[in-house]
Protein backbone atom coordinates (compact mmCIF):
# COMPACT_ATOMS: atom_id res chain seq x y z
CA UNK A 1 0.00 0.00 0.00
CA UNK A 2 1.27 3.28 -1.08
CA UNK A 3 0.18 7.13 -0.85
CA UNK A 4 1.45 10.28 -2.19
CA UNK A 5 4.54 11.58 -0.22
CA UNK A 6 5.21 8.32 1.12
CA UNK A 7 6.36 4.31 0.53
CA UNK A 8 4.27 2.21 2.86
CA UNK A 9 5.54 -1.29 3.60
CA UNK A 10 8.74 -3.19 3.31
CA UNK A 11 9.54 -2.55 -0.82
CA UNK A 12 9.90 0.13 -2.57
CA UNK A 13 8.53 0.48 -6.57
CA UNK A 14 10.17 2.59 -9.26
CA UNK A 15 6.79 4.62 -9.96
CA UNK A 16 6.41 5.77 -6.54
CA UNK A 17 10.06 6.99 -5.89
CA UNK A 18 9.83 8.69 -9.42
CA UNK A 19 6.36 10.46 -8.58
CA UNK A 20 8.53 12.08 -5.70
CA UNK A 21 9.82 14.69 -8.58
CA UNK A 22 6.18 16.89 -7.85
CA UNK A 23 7.04 18.06 -3.92
CA UNK A 24 10.88 18.45 -4.87
CA UNK A 25 10.06 22.03 -4.98
CA UNK A 26 9.11 22.55 -1.59
CA UNK A 27 12.82 21.18 -0.55
CA UNK A 28 15.93 23.29 -1.24
CA UNK A 29 18.36 21.61 0.43
CA UNK A 30 19.66 24.59 2.30
CA UNK A 31 20.04 24.18 6.26
CA UNK A 32 18.00 25.36 8.48
CA UNK A 33 20.42 25.81 11.66
CA UNK A 34 18.05 27.08 13.66
CA UNK A 35 16.45 23.55 13.54
CA UNK A 36 19.38 21.23 13.22
CA UNK A 37 20.84 23.19 16.34
CA UNK A 38 17.81 22.01 18.69
CA UNK A 39 19.18 18.30 17.47
CA UNK A 40 22.68 18.27 19.40
CA UNK A 41 23.99 21.90 19.37
CA UNK A 42 25.39 24.35 16.58
CA UNK A 43 26.13 22.79 13.94
CA UNK A 44 28.46 24.93 11.03
CA UNK A 45 29.17 23.93 7.24
CA UNK A 46 32.64 23.17 6.78
CA UNK A 47 33.28 23.70 3.15
CA UNK A 48 36.72 25.18 2.87
CA UNK A 49 36.95 27.26 -0.55
CA UNK A 50 35.55 29.93 -1.86
CA UNK A 51 32.60 28.57 -3.63
CA UNK A 52 33.72 29.80 -6.80
CA UNK A 53 34.60 27.85 -10.11
CA UNK A 54 38.07 29.07 -12.66
CA UNK A 55 36.90 31.34 -15.24
CA UNK A 56 39.51 33.48 -16.75
CA UNK A 57 43.22 34.94 -16.06
CA UNK A 58 44.10 38.85 -16.00
CA UNK A 59 46.77 41.03 -15.07
CA UNK A 60 47.28 41.34 -11.07
CA UNK A 61 46.28 45.24 -10.24
CA UNK A 62 46.45 46.13 -6.50
CA UNK A 63 44.28 44.71 -3.78
CA UNK A 64 43.97 41.53 -5.31
CA UNK A 65 44.38 38.52 -3.49
CA UNK A 66 47.61 37.15 -3.61
CA UNK A 67 46.16 34.04 -3.21
CA UNK A 68 44.32 34.11 -6.75
CA UNK A 69 48.08 34.79 -8.32
CA UNK A 70 48.38 32.18 -11.08
CA UNK A 71 52.34 31.17 -10.75
CA UNK A 72 53.08 29.08 -14.00
CA UNK A 73 51.39 31.92 -16.02
CA UNK A 74 53.45 34.46 -14.15
CA UNK A 75 56.47 32.65 -14.06
CA UNK A 76 56.12 32.04 -18.14
CA UNK A 77 55.09 35.32 -18.87
CA UNK A 78 57.43 37.21 -16.49
CA UNK A 79 54.22 39.35 -15.40
CA UNK A 80 52.03 38.98 -12.66
CA UNK A 81 48.53 37.27 -13.59
CA UNK A 82 45.93 36.56 -11.34
CA UNK A 83 43.07 33.92 -11.18
CA UNK A 84 39.26 35.78 -11.88
CA UNK A 85 36.65 33.55 -10.67
CA UNK A 86 32.56 33.34 -11.17
CA UNK A 87 30.09 32.08 -8.26
CA UNK A 88 29.45 28.32 -8.35
CA UNK A 89 25.90 28.21 -9.74
CA UNK A 90 25.69 24.50 -8.71
CA UNK A 91 27.95 21.58 -6.77
CA UNK A 92 27.53 18.08 -6.99
CA UNK A 93 25.13 16.19 -4.52
CA UNK A 94 26.15 12.94 -3.22
CA UNK A 95 23.68 10.29 -1.69
CA UNK A 96 25.10 7.61 0.23
CA UNK A 97 22.18 4.83 0.86
CA UNK A 98 22.86 1.76 3.37
CA UNK A 99 20.77 -1.13 1.75
CA UNK A 100 21.76 -3.94 4.22
CA UNK A 101 19.92 -6.10 6.49
CA UNK A 102 19.83 -4.53 9.40
CA UNK A 103 18.22 -1.89 7.72
CA UNK A 104 15.41 -3.92 6.65
CA UNK A 105 13.53 -3.57 10.13
CA UNK A 106 9.94 -1.89 10.75
CA UNK A 107 7.09 -1.71 13.40
CA UNK A 108 5.10 1.49 11.97
CA UNK A 109 4.68 2.46 8.36
CA UNK A 110 7.71 1.38 6.33
CA UNK A 111 10.77 -0.35 7.02
CA UNK A 112 13.75 1.34 7.97
CA UNK A 113 15.42 0.36 4.13
CA UNK A 114 12.06 1.88 2.06
CA UNK A 115 12.10 4.97 4.90
CA UNK A 116 16.32 5.56 3.34
CA UNK A 117 15.13 5.04 -0.17
CA UNK A 118 12.19 7.45 -0.12
CA UNK A 119 14.27 10.36 1.42
CA UNK A 120 17.37 9.80 -1.02
CA UNK A 121 14.90 9.97 -4.01
CA UNK A 122 13.78 13.11 -2.39
CA UNK A 123 17.25 13.89 -1.90
CA UNK A 124 18.29 13.36 -5.65
CA UNK A 125 14.89 15.12 -7.45
CA UNK A 126 14.94 18.62 -5.14
CA UNK A 127 19.06 18.68 -6.09
CA UNK A 128 18.55 18.23 -9.96
CA UNK A 129 15.58 20.87 -10.12
CA UNK A 130 18.19 23.41 -7.92
CA UNK A 131 20.09 22.45 -11.12
CA UNK A 132 23.03 20.71 -8.94
CA UNK A 133 24.79 17.28 -10.27
CA UNK A 134 23.33 14.27 -8.52
CA UNK A 135 25.00 11.25 -7.77
CA UNK A 136 24.77 8.09 -5.43
CA UNK A 137 26.68 5.22 -3.66
CA UNK A 138 24.10 2.21 -2.70
CA UNK A 139 25.16 -0.79 -1.05
CA UNK A 140 24.33 -3.80 0.70
CA UNK A 141 26.50 -6.72 2.28
CA UNK A 142 27.99 -8.29 -1.20
CA UNK A 143 28.25 -5.03 -3.46
CA UNK A 144 27.74 -1.60 -3.86
CA UNK A 145 27.03 0.36 -7.10
CA UNK A 146 28.59 4.46 -7.71
CA UNK A 147 26.48 6.75 -10.06
CA UNK A 148 28.83 9.18 -10.67
CA UNK A 149 27.46 13.18 -10.45
CA UNK A 150 25.69 14.46 -13.45
CA UNK A 151 23.07 16.96 -14.04
CA UNK A 152 20.97 14.74 -16.01
CA UNK A 153 17.05 13.43 -15.38
CA UNK A 154 18.59 9.84 -16.69
CA UNK A 155 21.03 10.24 -13.80
CA UNK A 156 18.62 10.51 -11.17
CA UNK A 157 16.61 7.15 -13.16
CA UNK A 158 19.68 5.44 -13.05
CA UNK A 159 19.69 6.06 -8.89
CA UNK A 160 15.97 5.00 -8.82
CA UNK A 161 16.49 2.00 -10.40
CA UNK A 162 19.41 1.02 -8.46
CA UNK A 163 17.53 1.82 -5.50
CA UNK A 164 14.53 -0.21 -6.31
CA UNK A 165 16.70 -3.12 -6.87
CA UNK A 166 18.67 -3.19 -3.75
CA UNK A 167 15.86 -2.89 -1.65
CA UNK A 168 13.52 -5.74 -3.53
CA UNK A 169 16.69 -8.00 -2.90
CA UNK A 170 16.12 -7.90 1.05
CA UNK A 171 15.32 -10.74 3.37
CA UNK A 172 14.61 -10.57 6.14
CA UNK A 173 15.40 -13.90 7.22
CA UNK A 174 18.93 -14.27 5.24
CA UNK A 175 21.76 -12.92 6.48
CA UNK A 176 25.21 -12.66 6.06
CA UNK A 177 27.94 -10.61 7.20
CA UNK A 178 29.34 -8.67 4.14
CA UNK A 179 30.58 -5.01 3.46
CA UNK A 180 31.07 -2.79 6.79
CA UNK A 181 30.60 0.75 6.80
CA UNK A 182 33.95 1.48 7.18
CA UNK A 183 34.47 0.39 4.03
CA UNK A 184 32.05 2.21 2.70
CA UNK A 185 33.17 5.36 4.15
CA UNK A 186 36.54 4.91 2.47
CA UNK A 187 34.63 4.62 -0.72
CA UNK A 188 33.05 7.93 -0.21
CA UNK A 189 36.08 9.50 0.99
CA UNK A 190 37.60 8.67 -2.76
CA UNK A 191 34.38 10.15 -4.48
CA UNK A 192 34.17 13.69 -2.09
CA UNK A 193 35.03 16.49 -4.06
CA UNK A 194 35.64 20.22 -2.30
CA UNK A 195 32.32 21.64 -1.94
CA UNK A 196 30.46 18.33 -2.67
CA UNK A 197 27.26 18.38 -0.28
CA UNK A 198 27.24 14.77 1.06
CA UNK A 199 23.95 12.72 2.56
CA UNK A 200 25.03 9.71 3.79
CA UNK A 201 21.85 7.65 4.71
CA UNK A 202 22.10 4.73 7.43
CA UNK A 203 21.29 3.23 10.67
CA UNK A 204 24.85 3.10 11.72
CA UNK A 205 24.80 0.08 13.83
CA UNK A 206 28.98 -1.17 13.23
CA UNK A 207 30.25 2.54 13.29
CA UNK A 208 33.18 2.15 15.47
CA UNK A 209 36.02 4.44 16.67
CA UNK A 210 37.79 3.81 13.47
CA UNK A 211 35.35 5.68 11.40
CA UNK A 212 36.17 8.84 13.20
CA UNK A 213 39.34 9.41 11.06
CA UNK A 214 37.14 8.33 7.69
CA UNK A 215 34.32 11.05 8.93
CA UNK A 216 36.89 13.88 9.61
CA UNK A 217 38.72 13.15 5.98
CA UNK A 218 35.31 13.96 4.25
CA UNK A 219 33.75 16.84 6.19
CA UNK A 220 36.98 18.47 6.21
CA UNK A 221 36.23 19.97 2.64
CA UNK A 222 32.00 18.97 2.04
CA UNK A 223 28.94 19.77 3.17
CA UNK A 224 28.24 16.01 4.83
CA UNK A 225 25.00 15.12 6.88
CA UNK A 226 24.06 12.37 8.29
CA UNK A 227 20.69 10.68 8.04
CA UNK A 228 19.61 7.89 10.45
CA UNK A 229 16.60 5.95 10.21
CA UNK A 230 14.96 4.14 13.42
CA UNK A 231 11.99 2.39 14.13
CA UNK A 232 10.06 3.28 17.25
CA UNK A 233 10.65 -0.84 18.82
CA UNK A 234 14.24 -0.27 18.59
CA UNK A 235 14.27 2.51 20.97
CA UNK A 236 11.94 0.53 23.46
CA UNK A 237 10.22 -3.14 23.04
CA UNK A 238 6.53 -2.89 23.47
CA UNK A 239 4.33 -4.29 26.46
CA UNK A 240 5.00 -8.39 28.05
CA UNK A 241 3.86 -10.62 25.05
CA UNK A 242 4.82 -12.75 22.50
CA UNK A 243 5.02 -10.91 18.83
CA UNK A 244 5.10 -12.33 15.74
CA UNK A 245 7.22 -10.70 13.15
CA UNK A 246 6.96 -11.29 9.11
CA UNK A 247 9.24 -10.07 6.20
CA UNK A 248 5.63 -10.61 4.00
CA UNK A 249 6.48 -14.49 3.27
CA UNK A 250 8.16 -16.17 6.38
CA UNK A 251 7.21 -15.42 9.95
CA UNK A 252 8.90 -15.83 13.30
CA UNK A 253 7.80 -14.72 16.87
CA UNK A 254 9.82 -13.26 19.60
CA UNK A 255 8.77 -12.83 23.46
CA UNK A 256 9.15 -9.57 25.55
CA UNK A 257 8.59 -10.40 28.54
CA UNK A 258 12.14 -10.82 30.20
CA UNK A 259 12.70 -7.93 32.14
CA UNK A 260 16.30 -8.12 32.28
CA UNK A 261 16.28 -7.99 28.04
CA UNK A 262 13.82 -5.29 27.83
CA UNK A 263 16.23 -2.92 29.96
CA UNK A 264 19.42 -4.19 28.20
CA UNK A 265 17.51 -3.86 24.88
CA UNK A 266 16.91 -0.35 25.78
CA UNK A 267 20.08 0.75 26.83
CA UNK A 268 21.74 -0.61 24.18
CA UNK A 269 20.03 1.52 21.49
CA UNK A 270 20.68 4.28 23.85
CA UNK A 271 24.71 3.48 24.04
CA UNK A 272 24.55 3.14 20.19
CA UNK A 273 22.98 6.09 19.93
CA UNK A 274 24.81 8.56 21.87
CA UNK A 275 28.44 6.84 20.42
CA UNK A 276 26.84 7.78 17.02
CA UNK A 277 26.26 11.37 17.80
CA UNK A 278 29.46 11.64 19.68
CA UNK A 279 31.57 10.88 16.48
CA UNK A 280 29.87 13.15 14.08
CA UNK A 281 29.06 15.67 16.26
CA UNK A 282 32.67 16.30 17.14
CA UNK A 283 33.57 16.87 13.38
CA UNK A 284 30.40 19.23 13.61
CA UNK A 285 28.63 16.54 11.17
CA UNK A 286 24.88 17.05 12.10
CA UNK A 287 22.95 13.16 12.68
CA UNK A 288 19.83 13.25 12.02
CA UNK A 289 17.05 11.17 13.38
CA UNK A 290 13.79 10.36 10.83
CA UNK A 291 11.85 7.85 12.79
CA UNK A 292 9.56 5.14 10.38
CA UNK A 293 6.65 6.56 11.92
CA UNK A 294 7.75 9.93 10.69
CA UNK A 295 6.82 11.47 6.85
CA UNK A 296 10.26 11.84 5.23
CA UNK A 297 9.04 14.44 2.89
CA UNK A 298 8.18 16.68 6.29
CA UNK A 299 11.21 16.01 7.73
CA UNK A 300 13.65 16.81 4.97
CA UNK A 301 11.39 20.28 4.61
CA UNK A 302 12.11 20.59 8.20
CA UNK A 303 16.01 20.31 8.35
CA UNK A 304 16.82 21.76 4.93
CA UNK A 305 14.43 24.72 4.98
CA UNK A 306 14.50 28.29 5.92
CA UNK A 307 11.07 27.74 7.32
CA UNK A 308 10.80 28.53 11.19
CA UNK A 309 11.58 25.57 13.21
CA UNK A 310 8.49 25.26 15.18
CA UNK A 311 6.65 24.61 12.00
CA UNK A 312 7.64 20.67 11.82
CA UNK A 313 7.18 18.21 14.04
CA UNK A 314 10.66 15.98 14.90
CA UNK A 315 11.82 13.74 16.90
CA UNK A 316 14.59 13.89 19.51
CA UNK A 317 15.80 10.44 19.46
Amino acid sequence: MQQDDRTLGAYVTFEQLASYHVFARQLPLKRNHMALSQLAGPYKTRIRGRGLEFEDIRLYQNGDDIRTIDWRVSARTQETYTKQFSEEKERPVLIVVDQRHSMFFGSQKATKSVLAADLSAYIAWAALQKGDRVGGLIFNEHSNIDIRPKRQRKTIVSLIHHLVEYNNQLKSFHHTKGTSLDEILFEVHKLARPGMQIFLISDFHDLTTASASLIHQIARHTELTALKPFDPLEVQLPIKGDYVVSDGDKTATFNASNKKTRIQYKEDFKGLSSFIKQQFGERQVPVIPVSTADNPKSQLIRYFSQKPAGMQAFSKV
